[in-house]
C-alpha cells in the first residue's frame, strides 16, 4: 500500500517555462515598401514565364516518342480487320513505354500521350492507376475501364443520352463493352462527312482502336494484369485492343510480373523516351543558362537542387519547383528585386528609384566594392549624391547584361571543348562547369590546367570538329565581341583546314656525337649533357594549335569571370541556400529518401 501511495504521489509532469521573448528582425516583404506591386509583376511574370517554358520543353522532349506511340497504335487500329500485323489472331498489341524512375514527371507525359491519341487517333483512350485497382479481383479493373468509355461521353452523334444510367444497367464485362463499341461505331457512320474526318482522321469507323494505358505497370498486381490480359484476348475480333505500359525500370519487367503464357499473348515493342538527366539539362539550358532571363541562382543554390534532383528524387518537376521558390524569396526579401527584368524595363526602374532604394544600393556588398575602385572624389559624390547613383546604377546594369550576353556563349563553348576529354577534367554536363564559373576564377584550378594541357595535344581533326562547334555556338550571339571572336575562331578554322602536315615537325636540332671508348658513368653523363642541349622544332600544326589554345585561354579569362565581381549582381542573384535548406522542399525529399533507404534496409535484414 506504501508502494502505491509513493508511485501515486510521484507521477511525472510537464512544465512549461517561458523564455524571455526576443524580438527578431523583420525582412522586408512584398507590402512593406513602395515598389512592392512592381515586384510583384515583375515576379509573377517571370513565374509565368518558367510555367510556359517548362511545358514547351516538355512537349518537345516527349514530341519524338508520342508521335512513334501514336503511328504503332494508327498501324495496328487499322489493321485489326486482317490479321496481316498479327502472329496470332489472340495477340494483343501492346507498347512498352520506358519512362525512367521520375515518376511524378509522367504524369504531364501521359497527360499530352492521351489529349494525342484523342485528338488524331482514337477517342476510345482509358488510363488507370495502380491505386485504383488495388483489389485483387480483375472486376475492379474491368469497372475502371468501362466507367472512363461508357461514362464519358464518348457517343459521336448530336443526341444526348444518359450515359450514367446506361453504365448502372450495364454489367461490367468486356462482352457488354463489346456491345457498347458496335453500338457507338454505327452510329459514327451516320455523323456528317466532315466530322465524321476530325473524328476518325481519315480511318475507318470499325477501326478505332480502344487504348488501354496502365500508367505504373510495375505497382499492379499481377494476378490482376494477367487475368485482364486473358480476358481481352478472347475479345480481339470484335473489339481492337491496344496496352500502352509504362514501366520505370527495363523491359524484363514484363516478364518478371507476368508468366510466358500470358505474356505470349501480348505483340510487344519497346518506345524509350529521354532520359530524366537530358530533361534536366533541356531546363537547365533553358531558364538558367539563358541571357534573356534575367533571375539567376548562385552557384551553393544550384547544388542544393541538383542535389536533390540526383540523389533523392529524379524529378525534374520539383527542380522547376525549387527554382519557383527561390524566385518567390528572392523577389519577397530582396528590395532591389525591382531591377530583376529585361534591360529596357530594368533602366527605366533604375531612373526612378526612391531614396530608400538608393540607400539599399549603397549597402550592397558588390556596389561597395565598386566604391572603393574609384577616385576619392567619385567616392564622395556616390555616397552623397543620389542622381548621380542612379545614373551610375543605369551603367553597372548595362553592362550586368552584357555580361550575361558574353558569358553563356563563351561558357557553352568550352563546354563543347572539354566535355570529351579523357576523365572529364572540368565536368561532363555544363551545370557543373557553370558552377565552378560563377564561384571562383576558373582559370587559376588545376582542372582547368589539366584541360587545356589535354586540349594543346589534340589531333588536327578533332581540334577542327571543337571548334566548328565553337563557332556554331557563337553565331547566335549578337554582341560585337561575340562576332569578333567569332571572326577570328573561323580565321584559325580557315587556317588549320589549309595547313599541309609538315613532315619536318618531328626532328630535333643537335650537335653531331663523337663516340669514344669510355666507361658507363662518362657515356650517361655524355648523353645528359647532349639532351639538355637538344631543342625541339614545333611544326606549323603545333604552332597553330598553341595560338588556338591562347586564344581559348584569354576568352576564359575575359568574359568567365565569377558573378560575384559583377557591380550590382546581388540584384539578379539568389544565393541564400540556407533558407531553401531548411524550406520543407528540401528536408522532406531528403526524410522521405532516408526513410525509403532505411526500410530497404531492414527488409534486406
Amino acid at each position: 500500500m506504501f508502494f502505491l501511495k509513493k508511485s501515486f504521489l510521484t507521477k511525472p509532469g510537464c512544465f512549461v517555462f517561458k523564455s524571455a521573448s526576443k524580438k527578431r528582425k523583420r525582412q522586408l516583404g512584398v507590402g512593406d515598401d513602395d515598389n512592392g506591386s512592381d515586384r510583384f509583376r515583375i515576379g509573377q511574370k517571370l513565374w509565368e514565364t518558367v510555367q510556359m517554358n517548362t511545358e514547351v520543353i516538355q512537349d518537345q522532349l516527349n514530341k519524338k516518342v508520342l508521335d512513334s506511340l501514336a503511328e504503332f497504335i494508327k498501324k495496328h487500329g487499322l489493321g485489326c480487320s486482317s490479321d496481316v500485323w498479327r502472329q496470332r489472331a489472340s495477340e494483343i498489341p501492346t507498347a512498352a513505354l520506358m519512362l525512367g524512375v521520375n515518376v511524378p514527371d509522367h504524369a504531364m507525359t501521359f497527360r499530352s500521350l492521351c489529349n494525342l491519341l484523342q485528338d488524331s487517333v482514337t477517342p476510345f483512350v482509358v488510363s488507370v492507376h495502380a491505386k485504383e485497382c488495388a483489389v485483387i479481383p480483375v472486376k475492379l479493373l474491368i469497372q475502371k475501364v468501362l466507367e472512363q468509355l461508357m461514362g464519358s461521353g464518348v457517343s459521336v452523334d448530336e443526341e444526348k443520352e444518359d450515359d450514367t444510367a446506361l453504365l448502372q444497367r450495364t454489367p461490367c464485362t468486356i462482352s457488354a463493352l463489346c456491345q457498347w463499341y458496335k453500338t457507338v461505331t454505327k452510329k459514327c457512320i451516320q455523323v456528317s462527312p466532315e466530322r465524321k474526318e476530325n473524328l476518325t482522321n481519315n480511318d475507318l469507323p470499325q477501326s478505332l482502336p480502344v487504348v488501354v494505358i496502365f500508367k505504373d505497370f510495375e505497382a499492379f498486381n499481377s494476378q490482376v494484369l494477367q487475368d485482364f490480359i486473358l480476358i481481352c484476348s478472347r475479345y480481339t475480333q470484335e473489339l481492337p485492343f491496344v496496352f500502352i505500359f509504362g514501366i520505370a525500370t527495363s523491359p524484363s519487367a514484363i516478364q518478371h510480373r507476368l508468366p510466358h503464357s500470358v505474356s505470349s499473348l501480348l505483340c510487344i515493342e519497346v518506345f524509350h523516351s529521354l532520359s530524366c538527366t537530358q530533361h534536366l539539362a533541356s531546363v537547365f539550358d533553358k531558364l538558367i543558362l539563358n541571357a534573356q532571363f534575367p533571375f539567376k541562382l548562385s552557384s551553393r543554390v544550384i547544388q542544393v537542387l541538383v542535389g536533390v534532383f540526383l540523389y533523392h528524387d529524379f524529378n525534374v518537376q520539383n527542380f522547376v519547383k525549387g527554382l519557383q521558390f527561390s524566385m518567390l524569396e528572392h523577389f519577397n526579401s530582396q528590395p532591389l528585386s525591382l531591377l530583376c527584368c529585361q534591360k529596357q524595363e530594368a533602366l527605366l526602374s533604375a531612373k526612378t528609384l526612391s531614396k530608400q532604394n538608393v540607400e539599399q544600393i549603397r549597402h550592397l556588398p558588390s556596389f561597395m566594392r565598386y566604391v572603393e575602385t574609384q577616385e576619392p572624389q567619385e567616392q564622395v559624390r556616390l555616397l552623397t549624391n543620389d542622381e548621380h547613383v542612379k545614373e551610375v546604377c543605369q551603367t553597372l546594369l548595362k553592362n550586368l547584361h552584357k555580361y550575361h550576353k558574353n558569358y553563356y556563349p563563351i561558357l557553352q563553348c568550352l563546354h563543347s571543348l572539354t566535355s570529351s576529354l579523357p576523365k572529364f577534367p572540368l565536368g561532363k554536363h555544363i551545370r557543373e562547369l557553370h558552377v565552378s564559373c560563377i564561384e571562383k576564377n576558373l582559370w587559376e584550378t588545376e582542372e582547368y590546367d589539366s584541360a587545356l594541357q589535354l586540349l594543346r595535344i589534340l589531333a588536327k581533326d578533332e581540334l577542327v570538329a571543337a571548334l566548328r562547334k565553337c563557332a556554331e555556338t557563337l553565331k547566335s550571339a549578337n554582341t560585337k565581341r561575340m562576332q569578333n571572336a567569332l571572326q577570328q575562331l573561323e580565321d584559325f578554322i580557315g587556317r588549320l583546314e589549309t595547313l599541309e602536315e609538315d613532315s619536318s615537325g618531328n626532328g630535333v636540332i643537335s650537335a653531331k656525337m663523337e663516340y669514344q671508348k669510355t666507361d658507363l658513368f662518362q657515356l650517361q653523363k655524355t648523353l645528359l649533357e647532349k639532351e639538355s642541349r637538344r631543342t625541339k622544332r614545333m611544326n606549323s600544326f603545333e604552332v597553330l594549335r598553341s595560338q588556338v589554345m591562347d586564344f581559348i585561354d584569354s576568352l576564359v579569362r575575359e568574359y568567365l569571370t565569377p558573378a560575384e565581381f559583377q557591380p550590382l549582381n546581388e540584384v539578379c542573384y539568389y544565393s541564400s541556400s540556407g533558407v531553401l535548406r531548411h524550406h520543407p522542399f528540401y528536408y522532406l525529399k531528403v526524410t522521405d529518401h532516408s526513410f525509403r533507404l532505411t526500410r530497404f534496409y531492414d527488409e534486406c535484414s
